[in-house]
């Protein structure tokens, strides 16, 4: 009797190990199949999303086969670690374990957007909506609307996001990106208003940021924004008009038609500074940290005029006549290629800024 159970007990060890050879064959064959692609192919992952789940679609859709081994190696290496939402990219000769290896580092596919200096928030929502990988929930919506459901009832948007590569995986909402830009740009602001110099006509940080939006509009060149910021500031400490065209071109809203005209100048709106003291009410674009810290940092000096040169820096002058001097000599007769200032890259498939007239009528 004992015999026959050491018999048995014997053959019961050679079948397990047959089955967990087999199994182990089974198991590896799973994993290094080739999946089955002819080309390139988005996997997407929607939050919530489980391994199980996953792999039996891939069986159902014929990319891979034996699920039920995958999804056995998947509980017993990786229990408890979470499948990250978002595209994954599979490509010919990719095998079910490299598609797994993908899973396990959330190497999912990234896309980015650009909002440029300068741009306003039409141009912002613009490319926003433009982007296919964004998921849009924000359409329909006003200006206003869109802030409170950032959380910022009651605030203007203009000037409000920093200009940036913003990068994100498939799913992010239109109002998630808005929300980093918007934080983004409240950190930059932040740091930069507490390194500010002294004695500076703007009393906070958003008197700032509208003072570095007209700087930022006015030249795109690095190495003026500190002397556009100086004349700036000068005009205001003697109760001088900014007369700044970029303001007049924003208070005109889609009436402006790329010309600006004298009647234009005349005309009164809250952001005409030509008409009103000091600064408009608020940002009229989208600022980088370099105009920031032009606002804050703004050169020395006695010069109160500029103008445009046409090749998009300026000349700078301390009197009237001598400003006087530089119109006749830089705009009056101005070259066919003229303009303000360097021109517009666009992102692509937004459409660019309106150009802008030059800054010939500051004095």
């Amino acid at each position: 009797m004992k015999r026959k159970f050491l018999v048995l007990l014997e053959m019961g060890l050679v079948l397990a190990g047959l089955l967990l050879g087999a199994s182990a064959w089974k198991l590896d064959s799973a994993l290094e199949q080739p999946l089955n692609l002819t080309q390139e192919q988005l996997l997407d992952v929607p939050a919530g999303a489980t391994p199980t789940g996953t792999f039996n679609r891939l069986e159902a859709d014929k990319t891979l086969q034996d699920a039920f081994w995958l999804r056995l190696y998947w509980r017993f290496n990786m229990a408890g670690q979470p499948l990250h939402s978002g595209e994954y990219r599979m490509t010919p000769g990719m095998t079910a374990q490299d598609l797994i290896g993908l899973w396990q580092r959330g190497e999912v596919v990234q896309y980015s957007l650009t909002l440029v200096e300068g741009w306003n928030f039409r141009q912002v929502r613009s490319a926003l909506a433009k982007h296919e990988k964004i998921e849009q929930t924000l359409d329909g919506l006003s200006d206003s609307e869109v802030m409170a459901k950032l959380g910022h009832p009651g605030e203007f948007p203009e000037g409000r996001f920093f200009p940036d590569t913003y990068r994100f995986v498939r799913g992010m909402t239109d109002a998630q990106l808005l929300e980093k830009a918007y934080d983004r740009l409240e950190k930059v602001l932040a740091q930069e208003w507490e390194k500010r110099d002294a004695d500076l006509p703007y009393d906070d940080p958003y008197k700032a940021l509208i003072m570095a939006s007209l700087i930022e509009k006015e030249t795109g060149v690095p190495q003026e924004r500190g002397q556009i910021a100086g004349v700036f500031v000068r005009r205001m400490k003697i109760g001088m008009p900014l007369q700044t065209d970029p303001t007049v071109i924003y208070g005109l809203g889609e009436r402006y038609n790329g010309k600006l005209t004298r009647a234009h100048l005349r005309e009164p709106t809250p952001y005409n500074t030509y008409t009103i003291p000091g600064m408009p009410p608020t940002p009229i674009a989208m600022v980088g940290s370099e105009a920031i810290h032009a606002a804050l940092h703004p050169v020395a000096g006695s010069s109160l005029y500029f103008v445009a040169k046409g090749d998009g820096s300026h000349t700078f002058s301390d009197t009237l006549d001598a400003h006087n001097n530089a119109v006749r000599e830089y705009q009056i007769k101005r070259r066919a290629d003229y303009r303000s200032s360097p021109a517009p890259v666009p992102a692509p498939a937004v459409e660019p800024a309106p150009a802008e007239q030059p800054a010939s009528s500051l004095q």
